[in-house]
């Protein structure tokens, strides 16, 4: 049974949804933006119900943080606006549709059911060998080359360094990387996260040429450009 994450603050319309949609999935519900972007993260859900208009974080602000910290399952919006802007706006940080409020319970299931069945038959947007400057890494043998040398990774660089790659172009701050590849370890700190970002480039030899894929956002974290 496929697990759905319902973020809804109007309590009503929640447990309503949780109702009906509990019938044929897994159902876990959150009450304001900030509650359901921690649910979402922490849950993975196949499938976020997201209203645009939420407390502490409005829908639209979830959904870009969540696909800025590579969550890739679909979004439906909730909005009680039928308006251009909003869907647009939902579209453009990574919504994959939207319903207009009040909702049908019968549509919103059949909306579910095509969005999994999209999720299900779209391939990864991942492959799990990838390349840049010198550097080849596959990460389901955990094998690297540097210049054709192979080069030895420990398992926590490994997960750095794939989590970096498969969000290239994105800003990741340190609290990102503390809660996403270190789970918020209580021994570990944001100096570790530079300590680890500096043995990835001193052993993948970033920068050697004079062009650096890992890259340094003063004051913020780091961004993999590779």
């Amino acid at each position: 049974m496929s697990r759905i994450l319902i973020v809804e603050d109007e309590r009503l319309v929640r447990e309503s949804m949780a109702v009906f949609l509990g019938l044929h999935y897994e159902v876990l519900t959150a009450s304001d933006g900030g509650e359901g972007l921690d649910a979402a993260l922490r849950e993975r859900p196949a499938l976020v119900i997201l209203d645009i208009g939420l407390p502490t974080l409005d829908g639209i602000e979830v959904c870009r943080r969540l696909r800025e910290r590579g969550f890739d399952a679909p979004i439906l919006f909730l909005t009680s606006h039928d308006q251009e802007v909003d869907k647009l706006t939902g579209f453009s940080v990574g919504g994959d549709d939207y319903i207009v409020k009040p909702v049908s319970l019968p549509l919103l299931q059949a909306r579910i059911h095509a969005a999994l069945r999209r999720a299900a038959a779209t391939p990864a947007a991942y492959e799990e060998v990838h390349g840049w400057g010198p550097v080849r890494v596959n990460f389901t043998t955990h094998e690297v080359l540097v210049a054709g040398e192979v080069v030895t990774l420990s398992a926590k660089e490994m997960d750095l360094l794939r989590y970096m790659v498969r969000r290239r172009g994105v800003l990741l701050t340190r609290e990102a990387l503390l809660a996403d590849v270190w789970h918020y370890d209580a021994e570990v700190s944001s100096r570790t996260v530079d300590t680890h970002v500096l043995n990835l480039r001193r052993k993948l030899k970033d920068g050697g040429d004079g062009v650096s894929y890992i890259l340094t956002v003063r004051g913020k974290g780091y961004k993999f450009v590779g």
